[in-house]
């Protein structure tokens, strides 16, 4: 390999480095700045890793370095005949610069994609899990404050949870009132049974902090009989509030996921 064969080489794979970094960086930001979940967590790991962006980088400026020293040295030694400047290379950038919406674009495709995924598995399975213990929902929507029903509560919880690993956090959420005003009190899967049974519970424990947006869903489900369910995720966490009534009652069931990547195939 002679040098203006080797110094033509030098300068593609020097450039191919340097575009194959950019879109690098501009993924990486892209995902990071707007919360995109697109990849499998094992792909995106990978991704993540800064210490290969770095060494990309540092082997970028090493590309760049030899492509101009040897290219200064062809010119020198073997007086190359630079190529007439024209549209080609123009051409070229335009295009490069113009992938860039459409990345961003797959991106944001990908990431409504998961969402999209993410609900209709939360959905079913928690729809599934219903399904199945038609037994333990009627004695969850005969809501009563009282030390057996918040046991009775809990261990249904944790079944829920363990019947589909899509589940991991089951709660239930009912409509109450404290001092005469209107309160929506949360029960987790996880509680100290015997304390529980030793002392009186108070409603104040179970109050569930939420966003007014939260506030309103909830009081439209228990006060005008609103039925839909509520999904909503954000950078990688997931909630699905599900309402559930019999007799006349209404309670609401609530999942949230913490997923690190949010992936298509999930």
């Amino acid at each position: 390999m002679n040098n203006r064969t080797f110094v033509k080489l030098s300068n593609v794979i020097g450039l191919i480095a340097i575009v194959a970094l950019v879109y690098w960086v501009f993924t990486f930001v892209a995902m990071q700045v707007f919360g995109l979940r697109v990849f499998q967590e094992n792909i995106t790991e990978t991704f993540f890793m800064s210490i290969f962006g770095i060494l990309a980088l540092m082997s970028g400026a090493l590309m760049m370095n030899i492509m101009f020293n040897l290219t200064r040295i062809a010119e020198k030694h073997n007086q190359d005949a630079l190529p007439p400047a024209g549209k080609t290379g123009v051409g070229r950038w335009m295009a490069i610069a113009a992938s860039f919406p459409l990345i961003l674009a797959l991106l944001f495709g990908g990431d409504h994609l998961s969402t999209q995924k993410k609900e209709a598995v939360l959905t079913s399975g928690m729809a599934s899990v219903v399904a199945a213990n038609s037994a333990r929902m009627a004695q969850l929507v005969d809501y009563r404050f009282d030390a057996e029903w918040i046991i009775g509560a809990t261990n249904a919880m944790r079944l829920f949870g363990k019947m589909d690993s899509n589940l991991p956090q089951v709660t239930v959420i009912v409509a109450d009132t404290l001092d005469d005003a209107r309160v929506f009190l949360e029960f987790e899967q996880y509680l100290d049974e015997e304390r529980l049974k030793k002392a009186s519970p108070k409603k104040e424990t179970f109050i569930r902090e939420s966003t007014r947006e939260e506030r309103d869903y909830l009081a439209d489900v228990f006060d005008k009989g609103v039925r839909d369910t509520r999904f909503s995720a954000y950078k990688g966490s997931y909630e699905l509030f599900y309402p559930y009534s019999a007799n006349g009652k209404t309670i609401v069931l609530y999942v949230g996921a913490r997923q690190r990547y949010g992936k298509i195939g999930s």
